[in-house]
């Protein structure tokens, strides 16, 4: 499941749970031929909630909600409408709403980008991003915060192409990948770097979910894949490095060979949010002609 990932935002992950896939290890690697991964037009609903909580400053409760909205196929590219509500207290009577919504449209061949986003805090505007960026020039353009232009690196990959690789590369039974990614983050322009772990692939009929997947029996009869995939803030190549980098945060969740996930884990060193899936609707495919 993609979505922007922006680490200042107060739960920003899940661009990339469908957005969340990472590619293989060759930056001039071709995108995965269309036709070899179908990614599902679906609708889903991810309740959250706290797992754990430590350091200095815990938090106490977390509750909120994600709105995973994808469509699409290769010939028209694809679409997807994300909202995020969360609500973090401290128990100290300090809440604080994070109402995060995004737009995304990829084209099948993982050369056009176009995202447009949104980000309230106790409903006072914190950002807005829109821009697009191009494969054929390396260049992204933004209008929003403001009107500017810059390239991006070679390597950088698209939110859509990160998934259908990453279903590509766990089908191969790859199980280290490694790419940078652009999203749109942080004011559209972040760049994140990724390394990716795919677990041992769940069998058809195996470990049966007991949330909203669980109603669909086209689920049960593919094939899943425990991923948990890691952002780093890039660094100047030129820079002096010293130590193991520690990642912004790390994204688990289980995909399906269609592009669906469930299973969601957000840990921010400090904090653990998880998401279930609380509902599901798959939605009418579009053929290419």
């Amino acid at each position: 499941m993609p979505m922007i990932v922006n680490a200042r935002r107060l739960i920003p992950a899940l661009l990339a749970i469908g957005l969340a896939a990472v590619a293989l290890h060759r930056p001039g690697l071709a995108a995965p031929a269309a036709d070899t991964v179908w990614l599902a037009p679906h609708r889903a609903i991810y309740d959250l909630k706290l797992s754990k909580s430590h350091g200095s400053r815990a938090i106490q409760t977390v509750r909120g909600r994600i709105l995973y909205d994808f469509s699409g196929n290769a010939c028209e590219g694809y679409a997807l409408q994300f909202r995020q509500v969360s609500e973090l207290d401290s128990g100290e009577g300090k809440a604080a709403l994070s109402d995060l919504r995004s737009t995304t449209w990829e084209d099948g061949a993982a050369k056009k980008f176009r995202f447009n986003s949104e980000n309230k805090l106790n409903d006072n505007p914190i950002d807005k991003v829109d821009g697009h960026a191009e494969r054929k020039t390396e260049a992204v353009s933004l209008s929003k915060p403001k009107e500017k232009s810059f390239d991006v690196m070679p390597g950088a990959v698209f939110p859509t192409e990160h998934m259908r690789r990453l279903i590509v590369a766990a089908r191969a039974g790859k199980s280290i990948l490694e790419f940078p990614v652009y999203d749109g983050s942080d004011t559209g322009e972040k760049i994140y770097n990724t390394l990716s772990v795919i677990g041992r692939a769940i069998a058809p009929g195996d470990k049966a979910p007991q949330d909203a997947a669980a109603k669909f029996p086209e689920l049960a009869k593919l094939v899943r894949w425990p991923v948990t995939i890691s952002y780093f803030e890039r660094k100047d190549e030129k820079a002096e490095h010293t130590g193991e980098q520690t990642p912004v945060y790390t994204i688990s969740f289980e995909l399906y060979e269609n592009g669906i996930s469930r299973a969601l884990v957000l840990d921010y060193t400090d904090f653990t949010i998880v998401g279930e899936l609380s509902s599901l609707e798959m939605k009418k495919e579009k053929k290419c002609p």
